[in-house]
């Protein structure tokens, strides 16, 4: 078996992989029956205020990426965490913090599907906003995924772009190319099942080329989707300034 993929080195070199693997591969790591590896549960003040359970696993590598290095290194970050445990964290946060909405951070969210569903099962018994951050790559890859989020009265979901061509996802995140499509399939995907969501992209111009930029608004349009779009800059995180380094990125000279 190839060695699990932690981040892109233009020096040691790095093969693009496919991530639908990589999140099967990762799943093994992270995900045990319903329960799933956290880090901490805390509240931030993003959303106008959310408590938030930061979780171990991605099936990306984004050179931009600021969370901790659990994303390459999940066996050594993390403990499992039942449904039930996290969903209490995440209530117990809100209400000290008197804050209104919950969501699962630090990873990626729609790994360990059943785990989500179980925490999403007991989220719609409290009055509480539950917001789905996702790269949109398990949710473009299956349908059912975004059927089954219709069930919840109190999700919404954002769909965090990565980039507007193949050759631009492959050189941002380290996945072959051509699964760029997944996170547009998405879209199309939430639309059908009538899921509230929006869109946003890491669209910082030093990371993505204006012709790329024109593309991707090329590619929502495609799949009919005209609504807000939040662009995202890229914040010099510790993680974030080590893995642009580690990819031969320099975008704060």
């Amino acid at each position: 078996m190839e060695e699990y993929p932690r981040y892109i080195s233009i020096s040691k070199g790095f093969k693009p992989f496919d991530p639908l693997e990589l999140a099967k591969r990762t799943e093994e790591i992270v995900c045990h029956n319903s329960s799933r590896k956290y880090t901490a549960f805390y509240c931030t003040g993003v959303y106008r205020g959310i408590s938030t359970a930061y979780t171990v696993g991605c099936p990306l590598r984004c050179v931009f990426c600021w969370v901790s290095f659990s994303r390459d290194f999940p066996k050594e970050y993390g403990e499992f965490y039942t449904p039930e445990k996290v969903f209490e964290n995440l209530v117990s946060n809100a209400r000290k913090s008197k804050v209104k909405s919950l969501r699962i951070s630090g990873g990626e969210p729609t790994l360990c599907r059943a785990h989500l569903l179980k925490v999403l099962d007991l989220v719609t018994s409290v009055d509480f906003l539950f917001i789905l951050e996702s790269s949109g790559i398990l949710l473009g890859h299956d349908p059912s995924y975004a059927k089954a989020l219709k069930k919840y009265p109190n999700i919404y979901v954002r769909i965090s772009l990565k980039a507007g061509t193949a050759e631009g996802f492959q050189r941002r995140t380290g996945a072959i190319g051509d699964y760029y499509k997944l996170p547009f399939q998405a879209i199309k995907n939430l639309k059908r099942a009538g899921v509230s969501f929006h869109v946003a992209s890491m669209s910082d111009p030093r990371l993505m080329p204006v012709s790329e930029r024109r593309e991707m608004f090329k590619n929502l349009r495609d799949v009919d989707y005209w609504d807000y779009l939040e662009e995202e800059t890229c914040d010099p995180y510790d993680t974030s300034i080590i893995r642009l380094e580690k990819a031969g990125f320099d975008i704060w000279k």
